[in-house]
């Protein structure tokens, strides 16, 4: 879903661009967007299998390193 306006008259006008078809009110797919579903498939659950195969120090050494570098 795209983000709606703040604005009241704009969303108005969204709201009734959804009703009658002229805009989607969905996310596009991968292939709309030009990515290969597969791929999508596999980047979601990379994160997830990344972590499970690491230790709690590991992640806990990851995640010092990154703050650091967030708070530079």
């Amino acid at each position: 879903m795209t983000k709606r306006p703040r604005d009241p008259n704009a969303l108005a006008k969204a709201i009734v661009g959804i009703a009658t078809g002229e805009i989607e009110d969905r996310e596009p797919t991968p292939e709309e967007q030009g990515k290969d579903p597969a791929a999508v498939a596999l980047g979601k659950k990379g994160g997830q299998a990344r972590a499970k195969s690491m230790s709690a120090e590991k992640r806990a050494e990851i995640a010092r390193r990154a703050a650091a570098k967030r708070w530079k």
